[in-house]
């Protein structure tokens, strides 16, 4: 497997995925070139309409790595939208795959497809069922996106895939609405609740991917760093104190903070500070053959060094 397809190329990740690959084996995709060396292979994709096939049936990749994905929704993004890159994009880039003769499928899902659920065992193992949460877009289309994932490997077990259900990306410059939470002078905890987060280094999941591409099994793989971290833990590196409130009443503050524009989060978001999905690396390091080199403690105290924390 030479010929290599990065879809959604120019976000962190991709960029650092390319880095590592050999330029003359990769074409990198996404909307526009930014960010990316200016010889490195480029061209134009929008996973949402018939670029995929088009591109795909003109390059003839060996591997196609799919990136392209709604992780933070930029301002004045419907979910409609995030939907048409998380689900209709992975549709069309799957169906030309299929079409053109794909020897490999690499997909970044993530551990939040598992769902936001109190009854989520800790750790979660990649047989654990992937629930998802109709009210988390991103969760709800992962689901999705896993779903027919699935049915595909059913009916074209000729193209093989290496899904990847990725845990918390953190590394140099990264800045999304996870960190956020980081950068308050408080943190907020829900009481009673640990509010695990486990974290994958960035150059650990461009390695992580790079193996999937070229000499990795297939199959499916949670990624994430060794161990997990309570908020309290996280405020206590930080050096930050921590807000501990009941669920009830932060559901309330926000049910009448989010409709009056004080806060862009619902009621809803409070599950994802209660249930957050623990993901066991065993799989990843017993079968697909790789140890990260950073545990989740390392990997967030490197963010916060270079984030200046």
């Amino acid at each position: 497997m030479t010929r290599i397809l990065i879809t959604g190329g120019a976000g962190m990740v991709g960029r650092a995925l390319a880095r590592a690959l050999p330029s003359e084996d990769v074409t990198v995709t996404d909307l526009a070139q930014t960010g990316l060396p200016g010889d490195l292979p480029f061209r134009r994709m929008d996973v949402t309409g018939g670029d995929p096939d088009r591109v795909i049936g003109e390059l003839r990749p060996h591997v196609v790595v799919h990136l392209a994905s709604i992780v933070t929704p930029p301002p004045g993004m419907t979910r409609e939208q995030a939907f048409a890159v998380d689900v209709t994009g992975t549709r069309n880039v799957l169906a030309a795959c299929l079409k053109h003769g794909v020897k490999r499928l690499v997909v970044t899902s993530s551990g939040a497809a598992y769902g936001y659920h109190p009854d989520n065992p800790v750790p979660l193992t990649e047989d654990a069922p992937c629930r998802g949460n109709p009210e988390f877009a991103y969760a709800d289309h992962k689901r999705q996106v896993e779903e027919m994932l699935a049915q595909a490997r059913r009916d074209h077990p000729e193209l093989e895939q290496v899904v990847l259900r990725v845990g918390t990306v953190l590394g140099a410059g990264t800045d999304n609405q996870i960190t956020a939470l980081f950068r308050r002078p408080k943190l907020l905890a829900i009481r009673d609740s640990d509010s695990p987060f486990v974290f994958i280094w960035t150059e650990d999941l461009a390695r992580i991917l790079q193996r999937a591409a070229t000499t990795g099994p297939a199959g499916i793989f949670n990624v994430a760093g060794d161990g997990w971290l309570s908020v309290t833990e996280l405020a206590a590196m930080l050096g930050k104190p921590v807000l501990h409130l009941p669920a009830f009443a932060l559901k309330a503050a926000l049910a009448v903070a989010h409709p009056l524009g004080l806060s862009q989060y619902g009621p809803e978001q409070v599950r994802f500070l209660q249930y957050r999905p623990v993901l066991s690396n065993d799989r990843l390091k017993s079968v697909f053959g790789y140890v990260p080199e950073k545990t989740s403690a390392q990997v967030f105290d490197l963010w916060r060094r270079e984030a200046g924390l």
